[in-house]
């Protein structure tokens, strides 16, 4: 016989599903918003680095803190996406995203590169053509000259010197 007093019931498992799926959720919502934002400022990094390679491309000289201050701002951006956690499709995000960075990095490394050095970039290359003098002495010419006996006599006769 009961006495009509009810025993509380203990959480169905149906809610801490619910519970758990909308923490899930939430936490997945959070992470696709921290790779948005970082998507966000790596598209107004990428208008920088885009800029500094017609720049660069132009022929003008650039200095490098430019390249060098472009590379800090996008490397922390890497930082910002490392600390984010992710699951599933927010963590493919995130993966295409740090992808993205790398290479805009590698992209201002080549460019710095072509900056402090023209000549790399075969296209971009100047042509010098230069005529060869040649002289009837056989200086300057490509052959080089007989060889000549030696007057100097090797010997191993040391001198010794005490201390």
């Amino acid at each position: 016989m009961g006495l009509g007093v009810s025993t509380p019931k203990a959480p169905s498992a149906n809610n801490d599903n619910k519970v758990e799926e909308m923490k899930e959720s939430e936490e997945m919502s959070k992470a696709f918003e921290a790779v948005a934002g970082v998507r966000k400022e790596v598209d107004k990094l990428s208008e920088r680095v885009a800029a500094l390679e017609v720049v660069v491309n132009s022929g003008t000289k650039v200095a490098n803190e430019e390249f060098d201050v472009s590379a800090e701002l996008l490397m922390r951006e890497l930082l910002k996406l490392d600390g984010i956690e992710a699951e599933g499709e927010a963590k493919l995000q995130r993966k295409a995203e740090v992808r993205r960075v790398q290479n805009f990095h590698d992209t201002l490394d080549k460019l710095k590169t072509r900056n402090s050095n023209p000549f790399i970039d075969k296209h971009n290359a100047v042509k010098v053509a230069t005529n060869w003098e040649t002289f009837d002495s056989g200086m300057g010419s490509l052959t080089a000259p007989p060889p000549t006996s030696s007057s100097t006599n090797v010997t191993r006769d040391w001198e010794r010197f005490d201390d």
